[in-house]
């Protein structure tokens, strides 16, 4: 029975750390480990290569708070840089619009409270008829 990476991660392990049924696949999981790390580097010079310094702090930014919509980001001009689509160096100011663009489509409603003058203060200001 073959357990998936993503299983295992779900779980909190490795793949080499599947218990006494995992001891078999330990040898191949270095190499797995070895392949996810080049490609993350792969990856992560690709997005230097198209992205100003500007647009990386701030991408790195959200990665700290959303990883998974800096994900899409990343995807999102990795996917562009392979079409050709994009005519230089993504900078900050393009990354402000798409995520806008995002939080536009993402259906979240920015929710504003209107307060009403249900009370008025001009009613205590006159504490004469205390004493």
């Amino acid at each position: 029975m073959s357990v998936s990476a993503e299983e295992l991660a779900g779980l909190g392990l490795r793949p080499g750390q599947a218990g006494a049924g995992g001891g078999a696949g330990a040898g191949s999981g270095g190499a797995d480990e070895a392949k996810r790390a080049a490609m993350a580097e792969q990856r992560e010079s690709q997005l230097t290569a198209i992205m100003d310094t500007a647009a990386r702090e701030r991408l790195a930014r959200i990665a700290i708070v959303k990883p998974d919509k800096a994900r899409a980001l990343e995807n999102h001009f990795l996917g562009l840089a392979q079409k050709g689509q994009l005519g230089g160096k993504v900078k900050e100011s393009s990354l402000v619009a798409i995520l806008e663009k995002l939080e536009g489509q993402s259906g979240v409603k920015k929710i504003t409270i209107k307060r009403t003058g249900g009370f008025s203060d001009s009613d205590s200001d006159n504490d004469d008829d205390l004493l």
